[in-house]
């Protein structure tokens, strides 16, 4: 039986049905109401397995913080592609769209956070054009731990059969080309790229100064995410102030969310030899931050 409520029979149409990443009601009223929704007003952009889903948490219980509908949006990177409306959809409605039987958030600032943000070649520019006012926050963990951390991401998802000696030996071939394409086609994605850039990943000074050149300082920070699990609250504090928030709420407890769980710890040869290969990357990086972190 064919419904008399327009809602229904918009969701019943076939050409609504095909629409794959609109997939319930749900999703296209938020669709359909974008234009009254909020864009955020500042961004974590990675680096990935450096705690971002641990800051994520913190901030999401923030009075003056509206998350985004899933944590990692991935808008400016893998969905650029499907324009503002749908990026403005998985943010809350304004003042003039609010539900009145709740409680009014038009003044909380929203935020997202995507980790491949900070290693996409494309990302910064297209985040100045589109939120030139927004503020950026970046987690930098020591590039070792964080390369095999990611590397069992990778092989928990099923996206890497290889050792991770020989994995970290393949990179250069895998990536070879892959950054001059990403600059070179808007529209390429590159699996190679986001999954398999255990070591390249932790070059943070050519992305820092990438940001750089489309950001000014008071528009960035910069955390040491083993500094934040040891000293959340102040770092916290620190990311509080950087946001501009008044008052001194704080999370009930501070943890390190979702962290991943490995038994079989990387080698002490290949470690060592890792510790080398980041050695001179890493003193640019101190050198371009003016801190030093204490990585080995």
């Amino acid at each position: 039986m064919r419904s008399h409520n327009p809602m229904t029979r918009f969701w019943q149409s076939s050409r609504v049905r095909q629409t794959r990443h609109l997939a319930s009601p749900k999703l296209w009223y938020r669709y359909l109401t974008a234009e009254r929704r909020r864009l955020p007003s500042f961004i974590i952009a990675g680096a990935q397995k450096a705690g971002t889903t641990s800051l994520f948490g913190y901030l999401r219980g923030h009075p003056q913080c509206s998350a985004s509908l899933t944590k990692e949006v991935h808008y400016f990177d893998r969905n650029f592609f499907r324009g503002e409306t749908w990026y403005r959809m998985h943010f809350p409605l304004g003042a003039n769209g609010a539900n009145q039987s709740r409680p009014p958030r038009s003044h909380t600032k929203c935020f997202e956070s995507s980790p491949y943000y900070m290693f996409d070649p494309r990302v910064a520019e297209r985040i100045h054009q589109a939120l030139p006012q927004a503020k950026i926050i970046f987690l930098l963990r020591n590039p070792v731990s964080r390369a095999y951390s990611h590397y069992k991401h990778s092989v928990r998802r099923g996206r890497e059969t290889l050792s991770f000696e020989d994995a970290i030996a393949a990179e250069p071939d895998r990536l070879a080309g892959e950054h001059d394409r990403l600059l070179n086609d808007q529209t390429y994605q590159s699996r190679a790229h986001q999954h398999h850039s255990y070591l390249a990943r932790g070059l943070y000074a050519d992305q820092i100064e990438r940001w750089r050149r489309y950001f000014p300082d008071d528009q960035r920070l910069v955390v040491q995410s083993e500094r934040m699990f040891k000293q959340p609250a102040e770092v916290f504090a620190e990311v509080v102030r950087f946001l501009s928030f008044d008052g001194d709420w704080v999370p009930e407890s501070f943890g390190n969310l979702y962290s991943g769980r490995y038994q079989d710890p990387m080698s002490p040869a290949t470690r060592e030899r890792l510790n080398d290969h980041f050695a001179p990357h890493n003193e640019r990086l101190f050198q371009l931050l003016g801190t030093r972190y204490d990585w080995p």
